[in-house]
């Protein structure tokens, strides 16, 4: 579905990402973890098109992302942002049918199934009660809700999450990878997300990219990349790494 090539990515001459090359199948969760400043943000931009490769290609089923116009890669490839800042006046609603503007006809109408299909999104995410409420109104994790509302509202065979949980509480951190999970299986849906949480990786993704210092320092199963040894190395701390008790997946502990 996503296949990335010999990624380089640079600001101002300077590589931010080098030599990238992963590839994604229909299905799957594949996690970016790594430490701060170690290029998932970027990545997750230059894979959505949004951010120009100073080398390398992304292809979606085959087809380089360059030739894709801005709605037909919006039809493919949905993005949940981090930290981003909506307009505070748009009601919760108004903010999800934006995700429906890559279907809009020429005249810009909104349709009825288009209102159908954000209010399903919203309901997704448990968000359906804060319809008419204000995106400024709303908190930091009601506002994330909202975003992973939109992205689904543009029933996109591929979604990119960055730091998805990184303003929810532990319950609504839970949730959302649950619906995460159960859209990969159910729908098919290849997600790629940028975590912190490496015990949220490691029960969820499929497989996990480390990144280091914009390098791709390992990709594989969770239990093949959490490796004590591993960790500690890229993150400059010992960290312990056992098997979780109740679950079929490793265990992160600090050192």
């Amino acid at each position: 579905m996503l296949k990335a090539e010999n990624l380089l990515v640079a600001y101002h001459g300077r590589p931010v990402l080098k030599n990238i090359s992963l590839g994604m199948e229909k299905g799957e969760i594949l996690a970016l973890v790594g430490p701060n400043g170690s290029g998932k943000s970027t990545l997750i931009r230059a894979l959505s098109g949004i951010l120009p490769v100073s080398r390398g290609t992304i292809s979606l089923s085959g087809r380089l992302i360059s030739a894709f116009g801005p709605a037909e890669r919006a039809r493919q490839i949905a993005v949940v942002p981090q930290g981003v800042q909506m307009p505070p006046a748009f009601t919760a609603l108004e903010t999800v049918l934006f995700g429906r503007t890559p279907y809009l006809n020429f005249l810009g109408q909104l349709s009825a199934e288009d209102e159908r299909i954000a209010r399903d999104s919203l309901e997704q995410v448990d968000a359906l009660s804060l319809a008419g409420r204000l995106m400024g109104e709303l908190s930091g994790g009601e506002q994330q809700r909202v975003l992973l509302a939109r992205a689904l509202a543009q029933c996109s065979p591929i979604l990119l999450l960055d730091e998805p949980t990184s303003h929810l509480d532990l319950q609504h951190q839970m949730a959302l990878m649950e619906l995460v999970y159960k859209l990969a299986r159910e729908c098919e849906l290849t997600v790629l997300v940028a975590l912190h949480d490496l015990n949220l990786a490691a029960r969820y993704a499929d497989r996990i990219a480390l990144l280091e210092n914009g390098e791709l320092k390992a990709i594989g199963a969770p239990a093949d990349i959490l490796t004590a040894e591993m960790l500690s190395q890229v993150y400059g701390w010992p960290v312990q790494v056992v098997k979780h008790p109740f679950q079929d997946a490793p265990l992160v502990l600090p050192g």
